[in-house]
């Protein structure tokens, strides 16, 4: 049993993008804020739905994000 989300982040070309590392989750924001509430949200309803509920230990599992930073160069 599972008690704790990955995931990870990258901008895209106009929003962040948030993948779960296995799991099959995926959702966006415009910025990290609204990305981390969607985030939340989509794991909430990844968690309810009856096959997936049995992966995991509990309700509320641990959520890691993280974040690919690129690097700009002058």
């Amino acid at each position: 049993m599972r008690n704790s989300i990955y995931f990870h982040i990258f901008k895209g070309k106009k929003y962040f993008v948030a993948e779960g590392v296995g799991v099959p989750i995926v959702t966006q924001g415009k910025n990290l804020d609204e990305l981390s509430k969607n985030v939340r949200e989509a794991v909430s309803l990844y968690i309810e739905n009856k096959t997936t509920k049995k992966e995991f230990s509990t309700k509320h599992p641990s959520i890691f994000m993280n974040v690919e930073m690129g690097l700009n160069y002058a």
